[in-house]
C-alpha cells in the first residue's frame, strides 16, 4: 500500500511540473464536504495484508465508518494545478493509546477529532470539461479531543464534476498515511459541492479599432528634375541621363570632359586636344607644345630637336671638336692638317736622331697656330721608320721623334693633356722599303685631330 502511495506522490509531482498553462486557473473557490473515515480496514491490512483483507471481505463495513464534515478552499495556480485546503471535524472512536503498534479500541468512546490539510491537484483536464479526474497529495495534522496531535500525508484521486459556469461537484478516495505514532492510516471518502468567492470579473470588451485609412499614393518625387523619378534614379540629388540611370555623363579619367566627348576617356587631357593629353608627334618624350622640333626627334636639352650640326659637316655639335669650321667627320668634325696649309712631309729630323730640322720647326709653328686657335682639338703624334737596322732601335727612335714634337709644342704653350706620342718603328709603311724613295716616305710623322 504504501508503495502505490509513493508512487502516486511521484506521479503527481512530475505532472504538476509540466502544468504550466494558466488560460484557465480556477478562482478562489469555497466549497462544503461530507465524507466519512475509515480506520479499521488500514490496520486489518497492517496486520495481514491487502489480499487477505480482500479474500475474507472483512473490508471496511458502513457501520464502522465514522461520518464528518469539512470546509474547503480551492484555488487554481494554473488551468492543470489547484491548491486546496480543509478543514476536517469528526467524532470517532478511536484509540489514543498505543503499545507496541497494537490498537486497543476503547468501543462507544467517541473523541472530537480535527484535522487539517493542505493538498495540490493534479486535473487531467481543464476546467471546461463537465468530468475531470485528478490526483491529489498534500499535508495534514490532526488533533484528538484537544490534547494530542499528529502528522499524515493524504494522497488520493478524484473527480470534479462541473455543474454550472464555475460551480462544481466533487467526489474523491484519499489515503491518509500517519507520520507519527499519535494518528492512525485511515481511508476517507467524500463528496461535496464547490463554488467561487464573488463575482466574476466582467472580461475586457475588445473594441475593434477602425480600419486605417487607406494610404494616400504619394506621386513619386523627382529630387533633382531630370525627368527620372527617385526610385528609378541612382543619382537622386544630381541631374542625370537615362542613358546612365539619372546619373550624369561619367567622366572617367576626371580631366573635366565627359566620356562620350573624351577621345582619351582613361587618360587625362586637354579639351583642345579632345580630352587626349597634348600630343608627342616625333616620340621624343617631348609633347609638341614645348617641343620645338615636333616632328623631328630630338632631346630635351635642345627642346626638342636634335642635336645641332651648327657648321653643317655631318658631325653634330657635341661631337665636332670645330662645331662652327666645316670639317670631315673622320677628323672629328674638323678640317683635314692639308686643308690648313699643313704639310706633315716637311716634318723631318737630322739623320738617325730625334733632332728636328729647321724645316720642321717651321712647319711644326704652323701647327702650333692651327691648335692654338681650336683650344678644343685634341692630336695624336704618331712617329715612322723604314726597316733599316734593328726592329728595336727603330721603335725606340719612331718615339724619340713622337716625343720631340710633342715637346716642341708644349714648349710653345699646348697643353700636353691635348697630345698623344706614339712611335710605331717600322710596323706601319705607306711605301716600299727596298727602294731609297720608298724608304724616305717611311721615315715621317703622322697627325691626327680628335
Amino acid at each position: 500500500m504504501k508503495k502505490l502511495t509513493l508512487s502516486l506522490l511521484v506521479l503527481m509531482i512530475g505532472m504538476s511540473a509540466i502544468a504550466q498553462s494558466t488560460n484557465l486557473k480556477k478562482r478562489p473557490t469555497l466549497g462544503i464536504n461530507f465524507f466519512a473515515q475509515d480506520f479499521v480496514t488500514p490496520e486489518l491490512i497492517d496486520r495481514s495484508s491487502l489480499g487477505d483483507v480482500l479474500r475474507q471481505k472483512s473490508w471496511n463495513k458502513l457501520q464502522n465508518m465514522n461520518p464528518g464534515i469539512s470546509i474547503t478552499y480551492l484555488e487554481g495556480l494554473s488551468d492543470h494545478v489547484d491548491v486546496m485546503v480543509r478543514l476536517n471535524g469528526s467524532f470517532v472512536a478511536y484509540n489514543f493509546g498505543g503499545v507496541n503498534g497494537r490498537v486497543n479500541p476503547e468501543p462507544n468512546r467517541d473523541r472530537l477529532l480535527l484535522g487539517i490539510d493542505a493538498n495540490v491537484n493534479v486535473k487531467l483536464l481543464t476546467d471546461n470539461y463537465t468530468i475531470v479526474p485528478f490526483l491529489s497529495a498534500g499535508v495534514g495534522t490532526k488533533m484528538f479531543a484537544g490534547t494530542y496531535f499528529g502528522a499524515y500525508i493524504p494522497t488520493g484521486l478524484g473527480l470534479q464534476i462541473r455543474l454550472g459556469d464555475e460551480s462544481f461537484l466533487f467526489t474523491q478516495f484519499t489515503n491518509n498515511i500517519k507520520v507519527t505514532d499519535w494518528t492512525r492510516n485511515n481511508f476517507v471518502s467524500s463528496i461535496g459541492f464547490a463554488s467561487p468567492i464573488g463575482n466574476k470579473k466582467p472580461e475586457p470588451k475588445v473594441v475593434t479599432p477602425p480600419p486605417p485609412p487607406p494610404p494616400v499614393k504619394e506621386e513619386p518625387k523627382d529630387t533633382d528634375g531630370d525627368g527620372i523619378t527617385d526610385d528609378k534614379d541612382k543619382c537622386p540629388t544630381v541631374k542625370g541621363t537615362a542613358k546612365y540611370n539619372g546619373c550624369p555623363i561619367p567622366d572617367t579619367d576626371g580631366d573635366g570632359i565627359n566620356d562620350e566627348q573624351d577621345k582619351c576617356p582613361n587618360v587625362k587631357g586637354l579639351a583642345k586636344y579632345n580630352g587626349c593629353p597634348i600630343p608627342d608627334t616625333d616620340k621624343d618624350g617631348i609633347n609638341d607644345e614645348e617641343d620645338k622640333c615636333p616632328t623631328v626627334a630630338g632631346l630635351a636639352r635642345y627642346n626638342g630637336c636634335p642635336i645641332p650640326d651648327t657648321d653643317g659637316d655631318g658631325v653634330n655639335d657635341e661631337e665636332d671638336k670645330c662645331p662652327t669650321e666645316k670639317g670631315d667627320p673622320s677628323n672629328a668634325g674638323c678640317p683635314k692638317l692639308a686643308d690648313l696649309n699643313f704639310n706633315n712631309k716637311s716634318v723631318t729630323f737630322l739623320t738617325g736622331s730625334a733632332v728636328l730640322s729647321k724645316p720642321a720647326t717651321a712647319e711644326l709653328d704652323k701647327l702650333y697656330a692651327i691648335l692654338n686657335e681650336r683650344p678644343n682639338v685634341a692630336i695624336n703624334i704618331e712617329g715612322h721608320t723604314d726597316n733599316t737596322g734593328r726592329p728595336e732601335t727603330n721603335t725606340a727612335l719612331s718615339q724619340k721623334r713622337a716625343d720631340a714634337v710633342k715637346a716642341y709644342l708644349v714648349k710653345k704653350g699646348i697643353s700636353e693633356d691635348r697630345m698623344t706620342a706614339t712611335g710605331f718603328g717600322p710596323s706601319k709603311p705607306v711605301a716600299d722599303n727596298k727602294t731609297a724613295a720608298g724608304r724616305a716616305e717611311n721615315r715621317r710623322v703622322e697627325f691626327s685631330l680628335r
